[in-house]
């Protein structure tokens, strides 16, 4: 793990793959840890933003002796990753069940690159218990990780101009839910009627990093 200054009041955690931990599992692991030392008071941060291989911490009032900091809690974080848990703000036992109707156009090409049927492709998504890693791309976008690397998922080799709001998609290891009408390259396997942002809620996204997630037929 590299940690990098931005700017005058912001720290960048690099994550890499030590001991084979995958980097999603070492990213969560510092966002867990990071949440939680916050919130007892060890850390002072305004933002702790995860994305695919890096946690950024912005609004440090003393970036040189946190990045100090993290050095020391660098040993129970990667323990933390290894066994796949971590003490997390949004992880309380529950889940968030997302009713989804699994009609999506690009069903048939999923089963065919995962060598399975529709139907299989259905129970596999319902069946796995994702979690929102990190959110990106649009506003309340949940990037979700659970499935297994191997069924990664290549983009659409021409984006759609418009994905309809609400579609469930899957592209590389990650599942995705489009909160609203834009342009997309993932492969569209169903929709839901739940409402992922909204600008007067707290928090104006419904699912936020850590939040586990099960999908249901709807």
């Amino acid at each position: 793990m590299r940690i990098r200054p931005v700017g005058a009041h912001a720290l960048l955690l690099d994550c890499t793959d030590p001991d084979g931990v995958p980097g999603a599992d070492l990213v969560d692991a510092w966002r867990a840890e990071l949440w939680r030392r916050r919130e007892q008071g060890d850390l002072a941060a305004v933002e702790i933003v995860p994305a695919a291989s890096t946690v950024l911490l912005d609004g440090l009032p003393d970036p040189a002796a946190t990045a100090e900091q993290l050095t020391r809690w660098a040993p129970a974080i990667v323990a933390a990753a290894t066994a796949r848990r971590g003490t997390d703000e949004h992880d309380d036992g529950t889940e968030t069940v997302v009713p989804v109707d699994f009609d999506g156009p690009d069903l048939p090409a999923v089963a065919e690159h995962w060598g399975v049927d529709v139907l299989a492709v259905l129970s596999r998504l319902t069946g796995t218990r994702f979690r929102v890693a990190f959110c990106g791309f649009a506003p309340g976008f949940p990037y979700l990780t659970g499935l297994p690397a191997e069924l990664a998922l290549p983009r659409l080799a021409t984006p759609r101009p418009r994905v309809p709001p609400g579609s469930v998609a899957l592209a590389g290891p990650y599942a995705g839910i489009y909160p609203g009408a834009s342009p997309g390259g993932w492969q569209l396997v169903g929709r839901t009627d739940l409402v992922l942002f909204d600008v007067h809620a707290d928090p104006p996204a419904r699912l936020g990093p850590g939040t586990p997630v099960r999908m249901a037929a709807a």
